[in-house]
């Protein structure tokens, strides 16, 4: 189950019942696995990605990054990756799909940072 101790106990107060409490748990679990999926596709479907990182060598607010491969696995309700663009790559974990279309991620040593990536500079501002 993936809830810790403490909320499982606080949920069980609210009157969920152990067979409640594995179902919303199971639906934790597949609901990281789609998202998982789907930014794979995102950087799949797209050769050139622009993000909002504040990069030290970059003039843009909105810099460009040739796309090489996004691998993201999950673990129960945990989500991370390794994101490879031409000239560097990044571990990522806890991405999520945005209403707009982006997609955040949180970037690993180096970067430390929550960054959206859009398919256009438009979206990002």
């Amino acid at each position: 189950m993936h809830f810790d101790q403490r909320t499982q106990q606080a949920l069980r107060d609210v009157g969920l019942e152990t067979d409640d409490l594995r179902a919303a748990s199971e639906a934790v679990v597949e609901a990281v696995e789609r998202d998982a999926a789907a930014l794979e596709e995102f950087f799949d479907e797209h050769e050139t990605v622009y993000s909002d990182m504040d990069m030290a060598h970059s003039s843009s607010d909105c810099p460009e990054h040739a796309v090489d491969d996004a691998d993201i696995t999950t673990h129960g309700d945990e989500m991370r990756g390794w994101l490879r663009f031409d000239t560097w790559g990044v571990y990522v974990e806890d991405g999520r799909i945005l209403d707009d279309g982006s997609v955040e991620l949180t970037l690993g040593p180096t970067i430390n940072d929550r960054v959206r990536f859009a398919a256009d500079r438009e979206t990002l501002r």
